[in-house]
């Protein structure tokens, strides 16, 4: 899978691309990406996907903008399983928000891309202002590709439907939406080294965004650094019973494991939520709670104590 951040100008191969932000990956979006790849093979075409970094909610309205399910680099290699051929990077900033609808079709579609089929959701708006929709799409000639909402129980999915599951705790529900267990990917990095005093240490995985779509105590796996995952229990949070004002971190437990892993690039599957995160009175009951956490973990992944 090719990645890029620019826009080249037009070669040989034309174009099936999808737009959109794909917050999350889930059965939503894979289905769009089923029906690009089989769109680009029936066209002769190469599979594209363009996307944005940050989503435009976040350079508009920092404030109020959606948590992030997936970072840039977890979608990107959701999007190479995927069998996605290339992948366009689009850095929204002032400057491409204020492309028009037709700029952004013409000269970045078809000029620069050589885009001649979209794929893009029933909602999907675009060009300043947000002045663009599917209907342009089909007077500049470009071959649109309408797909039904994916629902479940009836109910539209959605990366909104994906956060409100997670906030809740509700892993089963987010696990239907998503169509695997929801993730967090990032590099072993050195903490600050206070649970191995306490008889737990812990890998701090590092995120790239601060504002994830939970806190809390969960039984978790760790994918990549053996042939099977390994249980462990995680704590994603900002630690207020020894942090003032502390960042997101996400750190990991896991049972009966002693390897040195700092450098190496994990990925974290939540399977079930133990408890909200929780400001103790002091460390001494934190430890037991700590305590508490690990054998309900080992509970759920029946593993002796």
């Amino acid at each position: 899978m090719l990645i890029f951040r620019h826009f080249h100008q037009a070669e040989g191969s034309p174009l099936a691309l999808a737009i959109g932000n794909f917050d999350g990956m889930h059965l939503g979006h894979q289905a769009l990406l089923r029906a690009l790849i089989e769109a680009a093979q029936q066209r002769g075409c190469k599979s594209a996907v363009m996307t944005f970094e940050p989503h435009p909610r976040e350079f508009f309205v920092p404030a109020n903008a959606p948590a992030r399910l997936a970072s840039l680099r977890e979608k990107l290699e959701l999007f190479a399983e995927a069998g996605v051929d290339l992948v366009y990077v689009c850095r929204f900033n002032r400057r491409f928000a204020e492309v028009t609808a037709e700029d952004f079709m013409q000269r970045i579609l078809r000029q620069s891309l050589n885009v001649q089929a979209v794929l893009v959701g029933d909602d999907f708006r675009f060009g300043a202002n947000r002045r663009g929709s599917r209907a342009d799409f089909a007077a500049a000639g470009f071959d649109i590709i309408s797909l039904p909402d994916v629902k479940i129980d009836g109910r539209r999915i959605s990366s909104t439907a994906v956060r409100n599951a997670l906030a809740a705790g509700d892993l089963q529900q987010a696990r239907s939406l998503l169509g695997r267990d929801y993730s967090i990917s990032g590099k072993v990095v050195h903490g600050d080294k206070v649970g191995r005093t306490w008889g737990y240490p812990t890998a701090n995985i590092h995120m790239l965004h601060d504002r994830p779509p939970f806190f809390g105590v969960y039984a978790v796996k760790l994918e990549g650094l053996a042939e099977n995952c390994l249980p462990g229990v995680a704590s994603l949070g900002v630690r207020p019973t020894v942090k003032q004002n502390g960042k997101p971190t996400l750190e990991v437990h896991l049972f009966d494991f002693q390897q040195n892993i700092y450098g190496r690039h994990v990925r974290v599957h939540f399977m079930q939520k133990i408890r909200d995160e929780m400001k103790f009175a002091d460390v001494e009951t934190l430890k037991l709670w700590i305590a508490r956490d690990a054998h309900q973990a080992r509970q759920y992944f029946k593993l002796e104590t």
